[in-house]
Formats: structure tokens, C-alpha cells, sequence
């Protein structure tokens, strides 16, 4: 094994936070020493310090709060927000996202047409390249604490012999009542991943360096499981969980 007095300063000191973190010397919530504490006591730079605890940002082991400092983060905690995955009617009979959450767009959302991309042309089962509507929004909820991103993606085809022909038809969940009025029974499927960031996107959703992001693709089908539309939501995935009822 690789002497400790080999390795570089900074991982040295990011071995010796992980080692505490792990025994339960640092616990969950708990802040970890100052980066001027930790360069003394190691005779290093600050930011040698800072190199080593962004290695455990990287491991989700560590947050950093802006102008209090870094904190504990346990991977066995539960998360802070929990949010119920899925469509819903409101009492007025509107569709609405199961959370329940009252989001607020930033701005109007900002329409294009697209063409489809090889991975989304096959969920909505179209040919690689059709051109659709796609409609971009970013969603805050608690005064800017809960952000998301939002794409609706409404391929010409489903769209042809309907009175959206010529003109666009709204985003989703407007969409779902715009659907339903042409004849179309709805259902949903969403498919979960999590993945890192690209730069543009831990910038509007604001995320600390190493947080993933969860990216749910949600496919609205018809009674004859014709996928109609498809939405992509982009959510910050430090403390958050997803949840679904799994029918029997």
C-alpha cells in the first residue's frame, strides 16, 4: 500500500476527515474544523485544505453552506424533502403533479421547435429527427428553495388531423385537458436516473460541486399505448427522494 507520507497533502487531510466521518467522530449536521484550523494543524496552505474537502464533496460526504462552512452530511439520513411522483386532478378538475407543490415559473416558457434526438424518438416510438414542439421552464417553489426544470416534448405527428395542426398546442399539464378533449384516455410512465451535472445545469438548479441531479423522463400514452408526449423534469438529488405508489 501506498505510504501516507507519500500521498499528497490534501489527500491526506481528506483521509483523515473521511476516517472521522466514518467512525462517528464527525457526525451528521455537525461542521468540520475551519480550513485555518486544519492548515495549521497539518502545516499546509488553505487551499491544499480546500482541495482535500471538495474530495469529500465529491463522495457526498460533506456540504458546504455558503458563509457558515462545510458540514457532515450521513448517508443514512433521511432526506429533508420527499415528493410524491405523478399525476393528479385538482378539485376544479385540472391536471396537476402529485407533490402538490405550488410551483412558479420564472418566465413564460420559452418555446422551439426541436427535432428528436435518437434516446427520446425512441420512448415516443417516432423517427429520429421528426420535429416537435418543446417548451423549456424553470420552476421555483418556498421562496427559491425547490428548483426543477421542466421540458415538454409534443411530436408533429400526434398533433396532425388536430386543430393543433398550425397552432402549438399548451405545455404540459395543460397539455393532459388539450388531450384528452381530441379523445385520448391518458396514462403515465416515468423512468428515474441520476447522473452529474453538466455546467448550465448545476447552475440554474444551483448545485453545490459534486451533488447528481435526478433526470425523470415521464411518457404520456393513450389507451392505445401511443405515446402522445413526453416531459423531462431535472431536480437537485442531494436531499430529496422521489416517491410512487406501485399498483398490485
Amino acid at each position: 500500500m501506498e505510504r501516507a507520507d507519500k500521498q499528497p497533502k490534501y489527500r491526506v487531510i481528506a483521509s483523515y476527515l473521511r476516517d472521522r466521518i466514518l467512525d462517528g467522530t464527525y457526525v451528521a449536521g455537525q461542521a468540520l474544523p475551519s480550513e485555518e484550523v486544519l492548515a495549521k494543524e497539518f502545516g499546509v496552505t488553505r487551499p491544499t485544505v480546500r482541495q482535500g474537502i471538495s474530495e469529500l464533496r465529491a463522495a457526498g460526504l460533506v456540504e458546504a453552506a455558503m458563509g457558515r462552512g462545510t458540514f457532515v452530511r450521513s448517508p443514512h439520513a433521511r432526506p429533508n424533502i420527499t415528493r410524491p411522483r405523478g399525476v393528479r386532478r385538482a378539485p376544479d378538475g385540472r391536471y396537476i403533479e402529485a407533490d402538490a407543490i405550488r410551483w412558479n415559473s420564472q418566465e413564460e416558457p420559452t418555446r422551439t421547435r426541436t427535432d428528436a434526438p435518437l434516446a427520446l424518438a425512441d420512448l415516443l416510438r417516432i423517427p429520429p429527427g421528426e420535429p416537435m414542439f418543446t417548451y423549456d421552464e424553470v420552476h421555483t417553489a418556498e421562496h427559491g428553495r425547490l428548483r426543477q426544470t421542466h421540458r415538454t416534448y409534443v411530436p408533429f405527428s400526434v398533433l396532425v388531423g388536430t386543430p393543433y395542426e398550425e397552432t402549438a398546442p399548451p405545455p404540459a399539464p395543460e397539455l393532459f385537458t388539450e388531450l384528452e378533449k381530441l379523445g385520448h384516455e391518458l396514462h403515465w410512465t416515468e423512468h428515474v436516473r441520476t447522473r452529474m451535472p453538466m455546467p448550465d445545469e448545476a447552475s440554474t438548479l444551483r448545485l453545490a460541486e459534486g451533488v447528481p441531479l435526478f433526470q425523470i423522463l415521464r411518457v404520456t400514452y393513450n389507451q392505445a399505448e401511443r405515446p402522445l408526449a413526453l416531459e423531462e423534469f431535472k431536480l437537485p438529488g442531494d436531499d430529496l427522494e422521489v416517491t410512487y405508489n406501485v399498483p398490485s
